[in-house]
């Protein structure tokens, strides 16, 4: 049985995974220039991203975690499932 596809709850994921991205950010002392240039992002993709108002693909997320230097899950606290 499959879960029905529920748009109110993804819009509400990803400002939590945006807030991670930048919460672990700013711990490292990263600014999103430098993220940006660390993972080959544009600033304005990954200011999007940290907004929750652009749904990275699950390699954007991994290349954030690589160069934040944490496992990706890390990036997932606080996200609920389906």
């Amino acid at each position: 049985m499959s879960i029905p596809y529920n748009k109110h709850m993804r819009d509400e994921r990803l400002p939590i995974l945006g807030n991670n991205i930048r919460a672990e950010r700013m711990r490292k002392r990263l600014s999103q220039e430098k993220l940006s240039e660390l993972t080959n992002i544009s600033k304005d993709s990954l200011l999007k991203i940290e907004n929750g108002r652009q749904t990275p693909s699950a390699f954007i997320v991994f290349d954030i975690a690589n160069a934040l230097e944490i496992p990706m899950e890390e990036l997932f606290k606080n996200v609920p499932n389906l």
